[in-house]
């Protein structure tokens, strides 16, 4: 009887291991080498089997075979290559830096050359000097001092500075440049700019009619431009007629103050200009404090009553010298121009005074003046050429 019941139990512990079933777990269980984790929480590590049942409701969707997401299962994208960087833009040419002796290794007699050449001209004639240093600042308010005035009309551009409303007839000194430029190139072919050309003789001219008082270096390094435009003349040259918030306006707009503007401005102490530059200032009005001296009003009305469009002289005391006495004719009311008898404003006529009174302030403001607007928008190689003539590029 105990033999068959040891039989019988011995089937039906069988049976149980077919049916998936472990044996009965004892109360309490054995220990275990691996300690119970802290919080009462089970090991992750160590899975229970029969696994304990969901809460959650059975899935419909079958077990993805191994090493395959679940189709039903939206699962993320998979992360896209990061967009390449949009390119830099690539920076502006940087304008060339001007220095004093750039020609020193290239073409050592370069300044020479033009000195030559200036005072060839303006020993002749001096008020060739007034129209060089004319020339200097009309290139330089116009596309920055890169030689855009000097180009000549041709077929694919009719119409360039020079001919501008400002510049045609009046401005002057054109022949010198190319006489400077022909001896340049015949000494160091193809390295001095006639840029560089124009902002010596500018200097130059004033040396020479200030007998030696406004003597500076001028840096050099410019490069020549290839656009010159003459509707561009009329809203960056100062008119005759400009009120003094205009002048400001426009001397700011090439980064010069409005103590540079006075300072420039002296530079009417020498040179002729054309009556029609200062017809609205004839007969002068003698109720209006800023009219012209009624004196001279009346003698440079005599010189402009005659055919065409006659010149006068811009300083009746001291016409062929580069001085101070342009300050002088403004606080006695001896200017041509509105845009000069401007100047005495309450704003500017301190300044006025001081230069008039003041033996060689202004002289050495000039100078300085001078420099600063020989680099307004310098063109660099990559915007501008060296041209083998002043009045065609390349």
């Amino acid at each position: 009887m105990a033999s068959g019941k040891l039989v019988a139990l011995a089937l039906m512990a069988l049976l149980g291991c077919v049916a998936g079933y472990g044996s009965t777990p004892s109360y309490p269980p054995p220990p275990s080498s691996t300690p119970p984790p802290a919080g009462g929480y089970p090991n992750p590590s160590t899975p229970s089997y029969p696994p304990p049942p969901s809460s959650a409701p059975p899935s419909s969707t079958p077990p993805p075979a191994a090493g395959y997401p679940n189709p039903g299962t939206p699962s993320s994208p998979p992360p896209s290559p990061a967009a390449p960087a949009p390119p830099s833009p690539t920076p502006p040419p940087r304008a060339p830096v001007l220095k004093i002796g750039h020609y020193r290794n290239t073409c050592y007699k370069a300044e020479q050359i033009v000195r030559d050449a200036v005072k060839k001209a303006v020993y002749a004639n001096r008020g060739i000097g007034a129209g060089l240093i004319r020339l200097f600042f009309h290139d330089c308010f116009v596309r920055g001092c890169d030689a855009s005035v000097l180009l000549d009309p041709t077929l694919a551009n009719a119409q360039p500075e020079k001919l501008g409303i400002p510049n045609f007839p009046s401005l002057r000194g054109f022949e010198v440049i190319d006489a400077a430029k022909a001896a340049l190139e015949k000494a160091c072919p193809g390295i001095v700019s006639c840029a560089d050309i124009v902002a010596f003789a500018g200097r130059d001219a004033s040396v020479i009619l200030s007998n030696g008082k406004v003597n500076f270096n001028m840096p050099s390094g410019r490069y020549d431009g290839r656009v010159s435009i003459a509707n561009e003349t009329l809203f960056n040259l100062p008119p005759p007629f400009a009120t003094l918030q205009l002048l400001k306006d426009m001397f700011a707009s090439k980064g010069l103050s409005t103590d540079e503007m006075v300072t420039l401005s002296g530079a009417h102490t020498v040179g002729i200009s054309h009556c029609s530059s200062f017809s609205d200032r004839l007969p002068a009005n003698a109720s209006d404090p800023s009219s012209m001296d009624a004196k001279l009003a009346k003698s440079v009305q005599r010189q402009c009553n005659k055919t065409g469009d006659p010149t006068v002289v811009q300083d009746v005391v001291s016409p062929s010298f580069l001085d101070k006495q342009y300050y002088q004719n403004v606080l006695k009311r001896k200017v041509l121009f509105n845009s000069d008898a401007a100047l005495q404003s309450p704003e500017t006529i301190n300044e006025v005074r001081l230069n008039a009174r003041i033996s060689g302030r202004w002289e050495k403001k000039f100078k300085a003046a001078m420099v600063k607007m020989g680099s307004i928008e310098v063109k660099s190689s990559a915007t501008g050429e060296i041209r083998k003539q002043c009045r065609f590029v390349n």
